[in-house]
Parts: C-alpha cells; structure tokens; sequence
C-alpha cells in the first residue's frame, strides 16, 4: 500500500514538472495594416531565452496567386508557428519568402517554408550561407530550446530588384545598402506598405554588426523619397509618417560625428562608450547597450581614418 502510495506521488510529481515546462510558444498575432497584409511584430528587447528571439517585424501579403512573406523570424519554431497563423488567415499557399537581409532573426525561420522560393539580394545570399550556421549557433547560445532544430537554409534565388504583378499587387523591389551590404526593401504599390527590413528602426535603437553609416543615410534620403503611405520597420511600431526614417538617420548622424570626434581626440573605445547621450537618444529602448555594441562594431574603422590621415603629409614628405 505504502508503495502503490509512494508510486503515485511521484507520478503527480512528473506530470507537474511536465505541465510546468515551458510551451515555448511565440504567441504570434497576426495585426491587419492594410487590405490584404498582415504584420506580427516583434517585442524591443534583445535576445533572450524567455523571448526566442521573437524581437522582429515580419509580415504576410495575401495575393489572388498566394500568399506572400517578407521575413521568416528568427528560428524554425517561429516560421512553423506563423505559417499556421498564415493559414487561419487565408486557405492560400506561401508562393515566396522573401529575406530583407542575412540577419539571423530575418531568415532562420526559411525551414518552415519548404519547397518555396526563398529570395534575397545576392550580397544577403552570400552573408546567408558564410554566416547561417554560426549565427544559428549564436541564437541558440542565447535562446536556448526555442532554436532546437533550427538550422540556417540561405535563399536559393536571387531577388531582381524592379516592379512586378503578383496576384494583382504591384510589388516593387529596391536593393540597397547601409545596415548590410545586401539591404532588401519592399514596396507594395498597391497598398502603399513599405517593407523597410532593418533600414529603418522606431522607438528600439539601430544595431551595426554590418553597418556603413554613410550608405545607411543615403539609403534613408531614398527611402524618404518613395513617399511611402505606411512603413514597416524591421523593429519598433508600424507608422504612417516619417518618424521612423527621422529616428534612425538621428541616431546615425550623433552615431558617426560622435565616433569621428572620439577618434581625432585620441579617446580610446572604453572612454567612448561612456560618452554622455543626447536624451533624445538616451530615452530610446536599448539605446546604451546598442551604442556600446556600435563601439565595437565601428570605432576601429574611425581610429584608423586619423591615422591615416596623420601618415599621408609624412608619407608625402619623404
């Protein structure tokens, strides 16, 4: 009796750990913007183990042909579960994916999509398949199970950048340059919804693994210049105005004339990272830890123009 008695404590004992184990479920929902498109936006935070990195804009165009996805998410688990999002929201198939860039929270979620074209520009491609399975590994160093399975599968194909006609929405692609070297944006013309990828940020700060600051502000002066009657930035809230495109050229323009100020004062990286914000900047979520990660990323390339230009009048003198 004792036994028998012993033996189910320690099977209710199983079944609650069991209940209590996370569901690892993204919670992902689906918010009509426009007619026939659907964003699910990300939280603005970092990577973490409670979130799975699900800190990114990703979103659906339902087209007469299929339907149509600009960013996979950040893991296979979240491509599977907004596929099933997907269909509770149209009976049509995925016909493309398209990667705005080779950053893993854009792309990782390719493998959910089988048997789909995945289309990116060829510099994403390149940056897809050199990097996919270290960034896959990072992601899971900092995401834990939400990645298990996930491995990087790089667009196969190409996007040709110019107009087209799928399923009566006039898409236009756009390559540019600047948070990548291999920066996607799309336009549906018919809508007026830009899909902006990471070219622009809102109310998160700006990251710049990848970055060139100059090529980034010239892609935002093309980007404002579309005239755009909704934007999707790849992180921060959807908006009908400029403000995401005034925000992140804010940030870049104190970004790049703080570093060159640092650099030709002799300041080394760690008495840079702990320059003063604007407050401006200071208020926007993770704005110190990105800035002290655009250090990292940037300040070399900054220390190495003053040298330069302190060798070229010697160099020129001998």
């Amino acid at each position: 009796m004792m036994m028998r008695l012993l033996g189910t404590l320690l099977l209710a004992g199983v079944c609650v750990f069991v209940s209590a184990a996370p569901a690892l479920d993204y919670k992902l929902a689906p918010r009509q913007i426009a007619h026939d498109t659907w964003v699910l936006e990300g939280l603005t935070e970092d990577i973490t183990r409670d979130n799975g990195g699900n800190i990114v804009n990703t979103a659906f165009v339902v087209t007469r042909d299929g339907v149509v996805v600009i960013d996979s998410g950040p893991s296979r688990r979240y491509g599977e579960q907004m596929k099933a999002e997907i269909a509770r929201v149209t009976a049509q198939p995925v016909i493309r994916v398209y990667n705005t860039h080779h950053h893993p929270d854009h792309f990782l979620g390719n493998q959910a999509y089988t048997d789909v074209p995945h289309i990116a520009l060829p510099a994403a491609q390149t940056g897809m398949r050199d990097q996919g399975g270290a960034f896959a590994d990072n992601m899971y160093r900092m995401a834990g199970d939400w990645l298990s399975g996930t491995e990087a599968q790089p667009a196969e194909r190409a996007a040709q950048p110019g107009r087209m006609n799928i399923g009566g929405h006039d898409f236009e692609l756009i390559a540019l340059s600047g948070h990548t070297d291999g920066d996607l944006v799309v336009l549906d013309r018919t809508t007026g919804v830009l899909f902006a990828g990471d070219l622009i940020f809102l109310d998160r700060a700006p990251t710049t693994p990848h970055a060139s600051i100059a090529h980034w502000l010239s892609a935002l002066d093309a980007l404002s210049a579309l005239g755009a009657k909704r934007i999707v930035p790849g992180h921060g809230p959807v908006h009908d105005d400029q403000r995401g495109i005034e925000q992140t050229r804010d940030w870049l323009r104190w970004l790049d004339e703080t570093l060159a100020r640092s650099a030709a004062a002799g300041l080394d990286m760690a008495e840079v990272m702990r320059i003063d914000m604007p407050e401006r900047l200071a208020r926007i979520p993770l704005a110190r830890s990105e800035f002290e990660r655009s250090v990292t990323h940037l300040y070399g390339d900054y220390e190495k123009r003053v040298l330069n230009t302190i060798a070229q009048p010697q160099l020129k003198q001998k």
